[in-house]
């Protein structure tokens, strides 16, 4: 048996865990969390967490503060690493990383020659770091589960974000999967819509000049309807506005667009707002600067979610069944 909950929050996404604090009516404890001039970065508890319960939130991303100064991906994963090994050497009794994104994703299988397997490096390291178990949310891939050698708990937001779309009562809506990659989850999204699905093949063709480039098939019906693409993640937002485009040529109405994660790597912003969308519907995994709120994005707290799951582990009930209630 643990000792009381806690939980820690790092720089990457602290509105999102003030939230989730305020849904446990947990305190945050209080750390130093910062770099020296060198870039090195450090961290100092305020309190002892002897015996505790510890939840360190930390999405891996990129995150831009209000003072203009931008930590990457791996300035965010070493400060999660560095918060757990400082739990770690002050004896907590057990630690959860909570990781609402998980950076590295994306790197999950060798898919060419002489490349590493990142997301199971990750898995290693925070493992290592002190992490006596996980919990995220939207995995690019399922198997990344499998990487890691501690319990592991991935959540989704699909519920949240087909609540939303419900209450819509879009008519004539069609869910589109905006590559084959995302055809599982956009079907799935489909389905529990009681809607049809679209499926858009991209292939590369060879042209005369020997270049190559890629033409786009859309399998299923999307003339005269309301279209919503599907998927975990918006990058660099290439895939999305080129989908946009080629479904408005194809006879689509209105285009709504539906991710997990809204990374917006540049030049994400300016892409999407070159495309005629409805709607962009979002959760708050990573945090969106000021620049990035297009007037059109919506944006769903996963906080309610990540604080009754944190609150069912720290109480040893059923994960699982949160979602068959």
């Amino acid at each position: 048996m643990y000792g009381e909950i806690a939980l820690l929050s790092g720089t990457a996404n602290r509105p999102l865990a003030e939230a989730i604090s305020r849904e446990l009516n947990v305190p945050l404890i209080g750390a130093d969390v910062f770099k020296f001039p060198n870039q090195n970065i450090f961290c100092r508890l305020h309190a002892s967490v002897r015996g505790k319960d510890v939840f360190v939130i930390q999405p891996t991303c990129v995150t831009e503060h209000e003072d203009g100064s931008v930590a990457s991906v791996n300035d965010n994963l070493m400060e999660l690493l560095i918060m757990m090994d400082t739990l770690r050497r002050d004896s907590a009794g057990r630690i959860t990383a909570v990781v609402p994104y998980y950076g590295y994703g994306r790197t999950d299988k060798k898919d060419q020659p002489r490349v590493p397997i990142t997301a199971r490096l990750v898995a290693d390291l925070i493992s290592t770091a002190g992490a006596g178990r996980f919990l995220t949310l939207d995995l690019h891939a399922g198997q990344i589960q499998g990487f890691f050698s501690i319990p592991v708990d991935e959540l989704t937001a699909f519920h949240m974000l087909s609540d939303h779309f419900r209450a819509k009562a879009i008519p004539d809506a069609v869910i589109i999967a905006a590559d084959i990659g995302a055809t599982k989850r956009a079907r799935n999204f489909a389905e529990a819509l009681n809607v049809p699905l679209a499926i858009i093949e991209k292939r590369r063709v060879q042209k005369a000049d020997g270049s190559k480039a890629k033409a786009l098939n859309v399998i299923g019906d999307v003339a005269g309807k309301n279209v919503i693409i599907f998927d975990d993640e918006i990058d660099t937002a290439g895939t999305v506005t080129q989908a946009v485009i080629f479904l408005k040529a194809a006879g689509a109405h209105r285009v709504y667009v539906c991710v997990t994660h809204p990374i917006l790597s540049d030049p994400a912003v300016e892409r999407l707002r070159s495309v005629e969308i409805e709607e962009i519907v979002v959760t708050d995994t990573v945090p969106l600067p000021p620049r990035k709120r297009l007037p059109n994005i919506t944006v769903l707290s996963v906080a309610p979610l990540l604080a009754e799951v944190i609150r069912r582990i720290h109480l040893g009930i059923s994960v699982g069944a949160l979602f068959n209630e």
